[in-house]
């Protein structure tokens, strides 16, 4: 049971960092936005292309946009943060209870 509790913890830390790296890309898409940017530059088109197939589902299903100001970025962060708090924890405690 040591392994699989191990295992559990490791995964748990993998989840963590996958979610916060996900969020920051998030975030940098929301602000590089703001200004517009050339629709060509590599950077832009790995941006979306990383956000806007999950960007595009909150959208289809939450119209979440207030006098043009769309606010599908900060619904997918929160869901981040709840996904962070809620699965990374229940690895972690069930880690414990195993090992």
């Amino acid at each position: 049971m040591f392994v699989f509790s191990e295992f559990l913890r490791a995964l748990a830390s993998v989840v963590n960092m996958v979610l916060t790296l996900y969020m920051w890309i998030l975030i940098i898409r929301a602000i590089i936005s703001w200004v517009n940017p050339d629709p060509y530059n590599p950077i832009v088109k790995f941006l979306r292309s990383m956000t806007d197939p999950v960007l595009y589902r909150v959208r289809r299903i939450l119209p979440v946009s207030f006098g043009g100001f769309d606010v599908s970025p900060i619904v997918v962060i929160l869901a981040i943060i709840f996904l962070q708090s809620f699965i990374v924890k229940i690895l972690l405690q069930f880690a414990e209870r195993l090992g």
